[in-house]
C-alpha cells in the first residue's frame, strides 16, 4: 500500500492530486506545520532525514522529491497514462516541465515568500525599518520581476498547446500546478494572464483534484483561481 506523509499546504497535495488521477488506493499519514515558523514537524525526520514532504512509502521503498515521486507513481502505475509516448515531442516537453516547475519556476516564489516574512516578522524596532527597506528592494528589483519573467513565459507557452505537455493532460500539469497556485496566492498572477488563470480554474474543476482535497485537507492555495 503507498502511504503519502502529507503536511498541510504543501508540495505532496498534488501527489494526493496524481494518485487520485491514477485511481490507485494509498493511505495517508498527516503532519501539521508549526503555527509560527511554519515549519514541517521534527516527526518527518523518522520518515526522511530531510523531514520534509512530499515524502511516500510503497512497500520497502521511500520516495522523496515531488518530481521523483511523480515519475516513479507514473512509471510504475500509469499503464502508459498522463505521460506521452517515449521519443515525441510531448514526451520532451513533458520532462522539460516536470523539471521546470521546481528547478526554475519554484525558486523565486520561494525568495519571495522569505522576504515577505522578513517584512512582517518581529524585531526590535530600530532594526525593522532597515529590514523592510532591503526586503522590498530586495523583491522589487530583482524577485518580482523574476517571477514576472516565469509567468510571461508559461503565459506563452499554454498558447501552443491546451496542456503544458501538448494537447493532453498529464503529469507534468500536475507537477506544475503547485507553482502557479503559490504564484496566483502571492506572487502576481492573476487576470491579465488569461491562460495561466484559464488552467487554474480546469485543474480545480477536475473530479480528482476535487478528491484528493476531500482527502487531503485544508490548501489555502485552491482558491486563488476564483
Amino acid at each position: 500500500m503507498i502511504t503519502v506523509h502529507h503536511l498541510n499546504n504543501s508540495r505532496s497535495q498534488r501527489i494526493l492530486w496524481l494518485l487520485e488521477e491514477l485511481g490507485l488506493e494509498y493511505e495517508i499519514k498527516r503532519y501539521e506545520r508549526d503555527a509560527e515558523t511554519m515549519l514541517a514537524p521534527p516527526a518527518l525526520l523518522a520518515v526522511h532525514p530531510l523531514g520534509k514532504s512530499p515524502v511516500i512509502t510503497d512497500g520497502d521503498l521511500t520516495i522523496a522529491e515531488s518530481g521523483a515521486i511523480v515519475e516513479y507513481l507514473v512509471d510504475r502505475y500509469g499503464a502508459g497514462r498522463l505521460k506521452p509516448e517515449a521519443g515525441t515531442p510531448e514526451r520532451l516537453r513533458y520532462t522539460y516541465w516536470l523539471h521546470y516547475a521546481e528547478g526554475s519556476a519554484m525558486p523565486p516564489l520561494l525568495m519571495k515568500l522569505i522576504f515577505d516574512r522578513i517584512e512582517s516578522t518581529k524585531m526590535p524596532f530600530f532594526v525593522k525599518p532597515i529590514a523592510r527597506a532591503i526586503a522590498q528592494k530586495a523583491k522589487s528589483s530583482f524577485i518580482q520581476p523574476q517571477i514576472d519573467r516565469h509567468l510571461d513565459y508559461m503565459e506563452a507557452e499554454l498558447a501552443k498547446a491546451d496542456w503544458f505537455a501538448g494537447a493532453q493532460f498529464g503529469a507534468a500539469d500536475v507537477q506544475i500546478s503547485f507553482p502557479l497556485e503559490a504564484a496566483a496566492a502571492r506572487g502576481g498572477l492573476n487576470r491579465s494572464r488569461p491562460r495561466l488563470m484559464d488552467f487554474l480554474k480546469r485543474i480545480h474543476g477536475r473530479p480528482a483534484y476535487r478528491r484528493a482535497l476531500e482527502r487531503g485537507g485544508v490548501y489555502e492555495l485552491v482558491g486563488s483561481s476564483e
